[in-house]
């Protein structure tokens, strides 16, 4: 007797707990079905476990282009999740135009709490970046360097969720100097339904670069985007979802008008 009560018991646990998963599954305010899929802001959710994104993007800025390529894997759980980045750059510049691959980086990332009814999700990420890209064509900086951010992210309704961002990046030495960029960004999403939503990212960028004489120049850049995404769910509980954004950004009295196109998929590679 003893025996059938403890197994009516553990039964009836079982149950409770995957009705609690379910309904944590199928949570259904809009916002929550697609998170993780911001353009130039960075969203405070890692990748869940056994679970894989590949992410391609194309900004084209003025007459400069970026295509990068990023994958992201977790680490045995959420808590933890590395990623790499690889740019590749076509820029137009005084002597004409050149085209390479940017530095490269490895990007391990904490999360430090996920999201509840009353706290936001953040997440915690170290960088190292590889001197991967060429100085003489403006596309790296011949440098290791490191870099460190912190992203913060809450549903704050049932259909809009902000992000919120910080970060900086510096190199150990270029001709000489440690150059260190500061980042600021913050964005809201409103999701129109489940699968499409409404961005606008807003980014500030303080960056430092040194020229042939070993200088330091700064500049401050301020970037806007409203862009839209949406998601198509494949089967064997993979997805796809394309973006497009159309950012400006302001460098002093300059304006510089863009276009940003958005490729992501997620799959699974554990079962």
């Amino acid at each position: 007797m003893r025996t059938r009560i403890a197994a009516a018991l553990l039964a009836a646990h079982c149950w409770a707990a995957a009705g609690a998963q379910a309904a944590e599954d199928k949570d259904p305010r809009p916002a929550k079905a697609l998170q993780d899929n911001s353009f130039l802001i960075e969203e405070a959710y890692n990748q869940e476990p056994g679970v894989v994104q590949h992410i391609a993007t194309l900004h084209r800025q003025g007459r400069d282009r970026t295509f990068t390529f990023v994958q992201e894997w977790p680490l045995g759980s959420q808590r933890h999740q590395f990623s790499y980045s690889l740019p590749y750059l076509w820029l137009h510049g005084e002597e004409g135009r050149v085209a390479g691959p940017g530095d490269a980086t490895l990007d391990y990332r904490y999360q430090v709490s996920e999201e509840s009814a009353a706290r936001p999700a953040i997440a915690a990420r170290v960088s190292l970046i590889l001197p991967t890209g060429d100085f003489d064509k403006g596309t790296g900086n011949d440098s290791l360097g490191t870099g460190f951010g912190l992203a913060v992210s809450k549903i704050v309704s049932d259909r809009v969720t902000l992000h919120a961002n910080a970060g900086l990046e510096t190199y150990f030495d270029v001709l000489g100097r440690r150059p260190t960029d500061y980042r600021l960004g913050g964005s809201a999403v409103y999701a129109l339904t489940r699968e499409t939503n409404l961005l606008l990212e807003a980014v500030g960028e303080w960056t430092e670069s040194v020229d042939e004489a070993a200088a330091i120049e700064r500049e401050f850049t301020f970037t806007l985007l409203p862009g839209v995404r949406h998601a198509f769910n494949l089967p064997g509980d993979a997805q796809l979802v394309m973006g497009i954004g159309a950012p400006v950004s302001f460098t002093g009295s300059q304006r510089d008008y863009g276009v940003f196109l958005y490729l992501s998929l997620e799959h699974k590679f554990l079962r």
